[in-house]
């Protein structure tokens, strides 16, 4: 298992990256949480099999058809657990 941390940037508040990202996570089956920034990006921490971080990674750099990625900022480590469900934070 392994964890996956990202930063997403660009039009990605107010435009249902949050709940969008959560959709996407429960269907590729990892556990983690999103939550938005103060400076406007999006924080993700995602753990689970390779795979499917690597294709919610993938979906990160377009994010839902209303959001406008510019960049994301990854960083990968060993996974520890402990998350239960996919979370929108507040």
């Amino acid at each position: 298992m392994q964890r996956l941390s990202a930063t997403v940037y660009g039009r990605v508040q107010g435009v249902g990256f949050r709940a969008a990202t959560q959709r996407e996570a429960a269907r590729l089956g990892v556990t983690g949480w999103v939550a938005n920034r103060w400076d406007g990006a999006v924080r993700v921490v995602a753990e689970g099999p390779d795979e499917a971080l690597r294709r919610l990674l993938t979906w990160l750099h377009h994010g839902p058809p209303s959001a406008h990625v510019d960049r994301v900022d990854v960083a990968w480590e060993e996974g520890t657990g402990e998350f239960c469900g996919f979370q929108v934070r507040h």
